[in-house]
């Protein structure tokens, strides 16, 4: 009798370590690995310290890599001179580095092409986005003395930050498309080409990369010249480590009213390097600009429904990163720059926290797939 209750207690034993075995391998998430780090950009939903903290905060918290973009401007005196770059400018870089957390990985993004994508950066000093003074406002892209402070200025930048990620070139291809002459894109182009060269010297781990604007890349996805997207896309791409991608897919015949399946497998697929979402973003909330004259007819459901297809992309593509650019609604910096109707308006409702500081249904998700290990 003992030993048959011995052999009935090893029996109920085995079948509950099988059962524990069945379920481990049908949770969803149980034995996975993630091969792409989750972060966002410190972008502030108001110009308050207490913004400021809240965006640091989250990344702290609900993300493994930070976003340090830079997209309003390059000293570009200073840099060609090798001189010291203005206190209030060394503060916001003393400022960023001392708020990223320890062991997070670090994206630095920096551009010589203005925030319109259709000519130089301006000038930086005290502020960003100063006009470019005589005689920097006449110099192409592929000026002898462009391309020495632009090399110094990220030389510097990438000693200062120590990235593991870099990019110097924030959505050129729209630059082409600005001028489809192609005159100032063959100008960045050799700009480009010789920093990019240059950096691999010194820094032969980083990976070195631009982005590009996902969308323009596919014909018919949103209004441009498609052969001079192509041609700008075929120039840059072996002059780039990763396969970098700016994926605002509702900025496109698309809009917020239909969530393409295929949007993801059509871009990833035009290259076979690693690649990165340097940024992304998908609103939350209905919005117009223009006086109606555009609608995006955004939800928190369809929000999350982007990123359910972005992550089980990433998951089958060699996805490196993925930066979500708005942390919370930025309503009230929006009013404090006059609640202007146009394109400052597009990102407003894009955070993962509305206006309010309340969660979205998407940080669910979020947070679910920051839990699985890390590739190592």
């Amino acid at each position: 009798m003992l030993n048959y209750i011995n052999y009935l207690f090893i029996l109920i034993l085995l079948l509950l370590i099988n059962s524990c075995k069945e379920n481990s391998i049908t949770t969803p998430e149980t034995g996975k690995i993630r091969n792409y780090y989750l972060g966002f950009t410190p972008f502030p939903y108001d110009v308050t310290p207490e913004a400021v903290e809240f965006s640091y905060k989250i990344i702290k918290s609900e993300s493994d890599i930070v976003a340090h973009h830079f997209d309003d401007g390059i000293p570009w005196q200073e840099a060609l001179d090798d001189k010291e770059f203005h206190q209030n400018l060394m503060a916001d870089w003393e400022y960023r580095k001392s708020h990223t957390p320890v062991g997070h990985k670090i994206y630095l993004a920096i551009t010589p092409i203005n925030i319109t994508r259709n000519g130089l950066a301006p000038y930086k000093a005290e502020k960003g986005n100063i006009p470019l003074p005589p005689p920097w406002n006449t110099y192409k892209f592929n000026n002898p003395k462009i391309k020495t402070a632009y090399f110094n200025y990220a030389k510097r930048i990438i000693n200062f930050f120590n990235p593991d990620f870099l990019t110097i070139g924030i959505e050129v291809n729209l630059l082409a498309d600005s001028d489809t002459s192609l005159v100032k894109w063959n100008a960045y182009l050799e700009l480009h080409k010789f920093v990019y060269s240059e950096l691999k010297k010194l820094f032969p781990a980083l990976p070195i990369m631009v982005s590009f604007v996902g969308m323009d890349l596919i014909e018919g996805y949103r209004n441009v010249n498609h052969d001079v997207q192509i041609k700008a896309f075929n120039d840059m791409i072996d002059y780039t480590d990763y396969f970098g991608l700016s994926m605002h897919t509702f900025l496109s015949k698309f809009l917020a009213d239909t969530i393409n399946a295929a949007i993801f497998k059509n871009i990833f697929s035009l290259s076979s390097k690693p690649i990165a979402i340097c940024e992304t973003s998908y609103p939350a909330q209905k919005f117009s600009i223009f006086n109606n004259s555009l609608i995006f007819n955004g939800s928190a459901k369809k929000q999350k429904k982007y990123f359910e297809l972005l992550l089980s992309s990433a998951e089958k593509y060699n996805v490196k990163f993925i930066i979500n650019f708005v942390i919370r609604d930025y309503d009230a910096l929006w009013k404090a720059i006059g609640s202007p109707d146009d394109i400052n308006k597009v990102w407003r409702d894009t955070g993962f926290y509305d206006e309010s500081g309340n969660p979205r249904i998407v940080k669910e998700l979020w947070l679910d797939k920051l839990k699985i290990k890390m590739k190592k």
